[in-house]
């Protein structure tokens, strides 16, 4: 072998051992990614994840496919994702109570908190308390004035038991010293529909499906969980302006990947999630569905934030002797 070919061949090696020494993530991802929704199409969680999965094509270079799976308050998705090779190929787009509530309300053959790893935070919300038309109350101190004028005979709808959406009232009757009855529901729709038509009072609900009926006059909105106003409400106080500080909760999507995808992985999309929600159309498309930017949080941050969370919400339902269906 002469001296040019040699040092071809030295070169050749050197860069196969430098590929080799790469670190994961400069090959991450080699394939089309998918992103698994455990909601219908349409939705909150949807429209977040196509929304993101657009942006996540661009950053990384592969295509970013949406794949819902609803049913089972997102235990369907989840098992879709667990299901999938641990490679980070593979990830979900869900709201934090899939982790922090949906295991109260419901006797699971799998523990979320163990199984998933949150990768990023996609923004957050507070819930709305709105009452139905019918309801003779303009503002939560009217609210609790006709709950106690009526005692043992008003209720609240929740989107499913076990929810924020139930412990909020719960709350709510501790601090306010009222009796409402909870009434829980499948999804925000069919709760929603209970409550303009009068079978139910008031609902604790998101944003996203409760505010095109308050503009369409069929809700009253009198007051959010959000620790600030929201930018679509501006007129509508916090709980804690009203002096009921421990209302004041959010809801919040967020991206997640199964617990033991490899860190680089996980890092990797970490960093082209943050470039994505930093983009101005993003922001003005999840502000349209009433939601509020994701504060910067570290996975580590945002797991502790959902175990906090989660006792909570366990402490709540136990005071009332709630149990999982």
């Amino acid at each position: 072998m002469n001296t040019l070919n040699r040092r071809f061949t030295l070169l050749a090696l050197a860069g196969a051992a430098l590929a080799a020494a790469a670190p994961a993530w400069a090959q991450f991802p080699d394939k089309p990614l998918r992103i698994v929704v455990g909601a219908p199409a349409g939705g909150t969680a949807d429209v977040m994840a196509r929304t993101l999965s657009e942006g996540l094509s661009q950053q990384l270079g592969q295509p970013v496919l949406v794949d819902n799976k609803p049913g089972a308050a997102g235990l369907i998705g989840l098992q879709e994702l667990l299901k999938a090779p641990r490679d980070g190929h593979t990830v979900m787009v869900s709201v934090n109570g899939l982790l922090s509530e949906i295991p109260h309300a419901m006797k699971l053959p799998l523990d979320p908190m163990k199984e998933l790893r949150p990768v990023a935070e996609l923004a957050r919300t507070g819930l709305l308390f709105v009452a139905g038309p019918q309801v003779p109350a303009a503002n939560v101190k009217e609210a609790v004035a006709y709950i106690k004028a009526n005692p043992g005979k008003v209720s609240y709808a929740s989107y499913s038991p076990g929810s924020l959406s139930h412990t909020l009232g719960l709350t709510l009757n501790q601090l306010a010293g009222t009796d409402m009855a909870h009434v829980g529901y499948k999804g925000s729709p069919p709760a929603l529909t209970d409550v303009v038509g009068g079978h139910v009072a008031f609902m604790f609900d998101g944003p996203a499906t409760s505010i095109p009926m308050i503009k369409a006059g069929k809700l009253k909105v009198l007051a959010t969980t959000a620790p600030s106003r929201l930018a679509l409400l501006p007129d509508v106080p916090t709980f804690a302006e009203l002096g009921y500080k421990d209302l004041t909760e959010t809801a919040w999507m967020g991206l997640f990947l199964p617990a033991d995808v490899p860190a680089a992985a996980q890092a990797r999309l970490r960093e082209a999630t943050a470039k994505v929600l930093e983009q101005p159309a993003v922001r003005q498309r999840f502000a349209a569905l009433g939601l509020d930017p994701a504060p910067a949080s570290t996975p580590d941050e945002l797991a502790r934030a959902l175990r906090t969370a989660s006792d909570r919400q366990a402490a709540a339902l136990k005071a009332v002797g709630f149990k999982p269906e």
